[in-house]
């Protein structure tokens, strides 16, 4: 798995360009990686709604969850399904919209300095090998790509926005990632 430093997406990876990003700001070297779980409608895998949500094209009349998000402007970078096929929606250079009112180490607004990666999955469900592969090798290729991105800043949601979020959830085991 290689990174194309020409348009900072993964080579191999889908890419579907997402309207939800916008720079980074000048000072802000890539220096967090931020886990996260989706699952659309909740709970439930498959359908293609996450890569609609993430392109503002979420028909709301499909589900009642869908409406209660209807208008939701968010983005990752990266989402990884079930089987471990990837999908990159933001080039890692550019700032998607992802972590929310967020603070890690001090720093606040850490979509200004992070990577968003999506997990399809929900806080109890637990997480498949393949993810866990998948996962790791993104992680290996981003710290090779970017020198200010160390080992220990890989974090959940729930690590970087407490009391607001729970995601990857306790069904997401860190070790198994860490032994990988």
């Amino acid at each position: 798995m290689r990174i194309d430093p020409s348009t900072h997406v993964i080579v191999g990876a889908e890419f579907i360009e997402s309207p939800n990003f916008d720079a980074r700001p000048d000072d802000a070297d890539i220096e967090l990686i931020v886990v996260h779980n989706i699952s659309l409608p909740p709970n439930e895998f498959g359908g293609g709604y996450v890569s609609d949500l993430f392109q503002n094209k979420l028909d709301p009349t499909i589900h009642p969850y869908f409406e209660d998000i209807k208008g939701m402007e968010v983005s990752s970078h990266l989402f990884i399904e079930r089987s471990g096929k990837l999908i990159q929606f933001v080039p890692f250079n550019k700032r998607a919209w992802h972590a929310g009112q967020s603070c890690f180490e001090g720093r606040e607004r850490c979509n200004d300095f992070s990577i968003g990666i999506e997990l399809e999955g929900a806080d109890d469900v637990e997480y498949t090998d393949a993810q866990y592969r998948v996962l790791n090798a993104v992680i290996l290729c981003l710290q090779m790509m970017y020198a200010s991105l160390s080992s220990n800043h890989v974090v959940g949601h729930s690590d970087i926005a407490p009391g607001r979020k729970t995601d990857p959830g306790p069904a997401f085991d860190w070790d198994k990632l860490r032994k990988l």
